[in-house]
């Protein structure tokens, strides 16, 4: 009675201690495809959130069209202090070089040089972020400057959900994909010649990584936004305020893509519906796809339900419906449902056998 108390205390000690404890005063894991939120603790807190906020002054500077333009640096950059990469005035180097050297050193001279360049002012780009924010839906944060210092103006204020949105907006873009996950960039000016290793340690701690941004200030202390992809599940992390991050986005992905995978639940073209017969002649199709991820448990409680307007004069692509996916009782999504007419004038199957038949005797 007594060896197996022991062994029952001794098991409890191990699994607590086995719990890895996550050091952030906020964190969210989300997936980027969907935005489902997998785990959070004060996700909607609103904090400083130092140079994390150069993802949003990043993706703009993309989203300008203006990438391939070779920038004649100003005097701007002489307003930086921090972290920079030190370039110089009269030196000219490309937008695009700039924004690597705002993600992946954290410049705040690049910082500045960029805002300007791209809006004609500071001011004016710190008002292009804002107006960014309440596009996405970051609706807790207000951006003062392009770079996250806490300067005069308060810094930049979010919230690591905000935050999370951000990063899942920018990821959809091919070239900012391309920058986060640089490891190091060399770039030659007509002054000198930069070789920039990426500060974000986690593109080197856990392989399925593919991007994120680091932050540091005084007022907001350690911040960090990371993304990895793993069995074609997306997922992204931001902790605020955490002393361990690395650790700890380490340890939360490992936990989080062993529970959770992705499935393509709704795919682009035509889709069967039981028991449709009116529209049997053509075929119903959809224009979007839907992933979510779920949990193995989950798999089976995903419904389609089928909303179908008979139409009496329909031409090809006309809107007959839609279709909305259920989690248990949760509606996930809804799209909707076209009719593609199938070409009347192409043979059925039954007429290709018979003309088959026809060319063999």
């Amino acid at each position: 009675m007594k060896k197996g108390l022991i062994l029952c205390i001794c098991l409890f000690f191990i699994n607590v201690c086995s719990v890895k404890a996550i050091s952030a005063e906020c964190v969210i894991v989300m997936d980027q495809d969907s935005g489902r939120i997998l785990y959070e603790h004060n996700a909607n807190q609103i904090r400083s959130v130092a140079s994390i906020s150069k993802i949003m002054t990043g993706i703009l500077a993309i989203e300008s069209g203006k990438l391939d333009d070779i920038v004649t640096v100003d005097d701007v950059i002489k307003e930086a202090y921090g972290s920079g990469i030190y370039i110089q005035v009269g030196e000219q180097i490309s937008l695009k070089d700039l924004v690597y050297g705002l993600l992946l050193r954290s410049g705040n001279d690049a910082a500045l040089m960029i805002a300007k360049y791209v809006a004609g002012s500071v001011d004016d780009f710190v008002d292009l972020m804002n107006e960014k924010a309440m596009e996405i839906g970051m609706n807790k944060t207000t951006f003062n400057n392009p770079s996250g210092l806490d300067e005069e103006d308060g810094g930049n204020l979010s919230t690591a959900y905000d935050m999370a949105l951000l990063t899942s907006y920018a990821m959809r873009n091919s070239t900012y994909q391309e920058i986060t996950k640089t490891k190091k960039h060399i770039v030659k000016t007509n002054m000198n010649t930069y070789e920039w290793k990426n500060k974000n340690k986690m593109l080197s701690i856990y392989p399925y990584v593919t991007g994120g941004k680091t932050g540091y200030t005084e007022k907001a202390h350690r911040t960090l936004v990371s993304t990895a992809t793993k069995d074609d599940t997306n997922l992204v992390i931001v902790t605020l305020n955490d002393g361990n991050d690395f650790l700890d986005h380490k340890e939360l992905y490992m936990k989080y893509f062993s529970l959770y995978k992705s499935y393509e639940i709704l795919s682009i073209g035509s889709i069967d519906i039981l028991n449709e017969t009116y529209y049997r002649q053509d075929e119903i199709q959809i224009k979007d796809s839907f992933k979510y991820v779920l949990a193995d448990d989950e798999k089976d409680s995903v419904l389609l339900k089928f909303e179908v307007t008979k139409l009496k004069n329909y031409q090809d692509g006309d809107k007959v419906g839609v279709v909305r996916v259920f989690l248990k009782n949760r509606e996930l999504y809804c799209t909707d449902l076209y009719i593609h007419i199938v070409d009347e004038s192409k043979p059925g199957i039954l007429q290709r056998i018979i003309d088959w038949f026809k060319n063999i005797w």
